[in-house]
């Protein structure tokens, strides 16, 4: 990783899209469309649970990328979060660490990562903060 500092941008539907779905509430019985998250979830178990995590500061040691599924995340506290995120390439071994770009993602939406986008944190302040998650059961195996 390098040492560029990077100042985090508001998550919309248009910045997210390189790297995944940003997902909004609608209302009820709303046909699937493109504010949805598109799942990949057939090499394996899918898991969902709630993720318990220590402090976070926004502070990136290292970045990773999830090349056999997608993977969503959403506060479970309904609390602003960050991310750092880059596009997926399975040409590339690493991310081109100068396209890296931090989100800050709104409490009320979840956010759908493409299979393969390299991702960093969740990151907050708090002393800690649960996270939906839905990945495969073998992710971190």
């Amino acid at each position: 990783m390098s040492d560029k500092p990077m100042t985090p941008e508001r998550a919309t539907p248009e910045s997210i899209a390189p790297f995944g779905t940003l997902i909004e509430a609608g209302e009820d019985g709303m046909p699937f469309g493109p504010g949805d998250a598109r799942l990949e979830l057939g090499e394996g178990t899918p898991r969902l649970y709630i993720m318990r995590l220590p402090s976070r500061p926004l502070l990136v040691h290292g970045i990773t990328r999830h090349s056999r599924v997608t993977q969503c995340l959403a506060s479970a506290q309904g609390k602003d979060w960050f991310v750092c995120l880059a596009a997926p390439d399975a040409a590339r071994d690493a991310p081109d660490f100068d396209a890296i770009r931090c989100f800050r993602i709104p409490g009320g939406t979840a956010l759908a990562l493409k299979r393969g986008a390299w991702h960093a944190g969740p990151f907050f302040a708090e002393d800690s903060h649960d996270f939906l998650n839905l990945e495969l059961s073998d992710t971190n195996d």
